[in-house]
């Protein structure tokens, strides 16, 4: 009786590592801001400057099934500003939910990025606006 009560008691305390390592490896989204900073030509891997943090990094943002088939991604364009959660990977950005912002709701650290990513577009633009 002794050695079955050793057995379960060990084997509860293995399981209760195994839980609680599992839980510790897996990663919680993480909120972050982004300016498309060039045509996408695939829309999986996207090239962004990306606010994390208050740090802001050149990144590819990597887009699942469920993210292609979003609105905002379809439209997506060179200087749109976006809110991401997902979470960081040695590839780029993990994107699990979009939202297309306005640029002024950007974290400073970003928005005079934004800034003259519109401007550069607008003057490339107004030649061909008669």
């Amino acid at each position: 009786m002794r050695r079955i009560a050793i057995f379960l008691f060990g084997f509860v305390i293995m399981t209760a590592e195994v839980v609680n390592m599992s839980s510790a490896g897996a990663e919680e989204d993480v909120v972050a801001f982004a300016v498309v900073s060039e045509l996408p030509k695939d829309k999986t891997r996207v090239p962004a400057k990306v606010a994390i943090d208050g740090t802001v990094t050149d990144m590819k943002l990597l887009a699942s099934e469920h993210i292609l088939s979003n609105l905002v991604w379809k439209s997506l364009e060179v200087c749109h500003a976006l809110k991401l959660e997902g979470h960081r990977s040695s590839e780029g950005f993990r994107i699990h939910s979009v939202r297309a912002i306005d640029g002024a709701m950007l974290p400073m650290v970003l928005q005079g990025f934004a800034g003259d990513c519109l401007l550069k577009k607008a003057l490339e633009v107004a030649p061909f606006v008669d």
